[in-house]
């Protein structure tokens, strides 16, 4: 069971969520999908980080069973994610689409400090033209990460991760990940 935040900008229901579950579900792998409060709200702006650190708890729990756990999302709500896991919230694994490492044009600003604290297997997908995330910033940063972490960096795409290339390589590899974990 793969559980999937949607980023500061989307939906639950908007055209990437949709396509990337549905590439997912082809390959056998349940998502369960969610929105935040403030996404309820028909706001814009992304609700302080404790909130929705707070929804994202809150939702989980209803899902736990007998299958394996994996949480995670898209960008903000990937990063939701792994804060959580930083901190110990009971889960299998993270499942991280277009990490933000930094906002775009500052790489100064790493968010990172919490990355090194998580425990469980991470597979994360970042486009190697990604604005969020340089690369060398993000090779860096995991080298003080001990969890075992596959970057998977994918050739030509952005922040969108739009395409079906790009989709069918991501649910293929989550697939593979998801075999060996």
């Amino acid at each position: 069971m793969f559980v999937c935040a949607h980023g500061a900008g989307g939906h639950m229901n908007d055209r990437a969520m949709l396509a990337t579950s549905a590439a997912l579900r082809v390959r056998g792998i349940d998502v369960v999908r969610f929105n935040f409060p403030y996404t309820e709200k028909g706001s814009r702006r992304p609700d302080p980080m404790p909130q929705l650190r707070a929804c994202y708890e809150a939702v989980v729990p209803r899902m736990r069973g007998d299958k394996k756990l994996i949480i995670g999302g898209r960008s903000m709500g990937g990063r939701v994610a792994s804060m959580l896991a930083a901190d110990g919230f009971a889960c299998d694994g993270l499942l991280l689409f277009a990490y933000p490492l930094h906002p775009a044009g500052q790489p100064e600003k790493l968010r990172d400090a919490h990355l090194p604290r998580i425990k469980v297997p991470v597979l994360c997908f970042n486009g190697t033209r990604d604005a969020l995330c340089r690369r060398d910033l993000m090779e860096r940063a995991l080298t003080s990460v001990k969890a075992p972490w596959r970057m998977h960096w994918l050739e030509g795409a952005d922040h969108s991760l739009k395409g079906d290339k790009v989709l069918n390589e991501i649910a293929d590899a989550t697939r593979d990940w998801l075999a060996e974990h």
